[in-house]
């Protein structure tokens, strides 16, 4: 369910103006903005210079209107240069903060690219695992090399003698991310 059906608008900001908000008519695909998919839409526009934000959304109507927008790349066929704008969430009114409309800034690719990606797939990443820290629960860690358990249990007691049974339950198993 991180498609839409609903009508998707964009306004893109630049140094020299914006486009005031258009609706995103046309993908290249038969059916636009499912959930996985790379849609590429034309927008006329007059060249606005370096670009800077958009704001990006919805009119919310339609079954199924929630949309996850991972990211939109603009390309400048003036410049050859391209903007990415990352966002990463929710645009449902159920979802999120509840807003179906985003203001995105630009991604600085000069600077250490790919990094802002890395942080939002990093809050990702804790956003999902950071229940298995809170109060009161113990952790399970299996280790390769000793093919046991290391236990942290919530009284901050460390168990790292490696059973090699699992004698609390459930197993966490942990991986280091590349």
């Amino acid at each position: 369910n991180a498609g839409t059906e609903a009508d998707v608008y964009i306004s893109v900001y630049g140094e020299r103006g914006d486009t005031g908000s258009r609706q995103l008519f046309r993908s290249q695909k038969p059916k636009k903005f499912l959930k996985g998919q790379t849609d590429i839409f034309a927008v006329e526009a007059v060249h606005l210079g370096h670009l800077y934000k958009i704001v990006i959304g919805h009119n919310g109507l339609g079954s199924g209107n929630g949309w996850f927008l991972d990211k939109v790349v603009i390309k400048d066929p003036v410049t050859d240069l391209d903007y990415t704008f990352l966002c990463h969430r929710w645009l449902d009114q159920g979802q999120d903060d509840g807003n179906i409309a985003r203001e995105l800034t630009v991604t600085d690719a000069s600077t250490f690219p790919g990094r802002q990606e890395l942080e939002l797939k990093r809050e990702e990443t804790w956003a999902a695992e950071k229940w298995k820290f809170q109060k009161g629960n113990t952790l399970q860690f299996y280790n390769r090399l000793t093919h046991g358990f290391i236990c942290l249990s919530p009284d901050s007691r460390v168990d790292a003698l490696g059973d090699k049974k699992n004698k609390y339950g459930k197993v966490f198993f942990m991986w280091k991310y590349a």
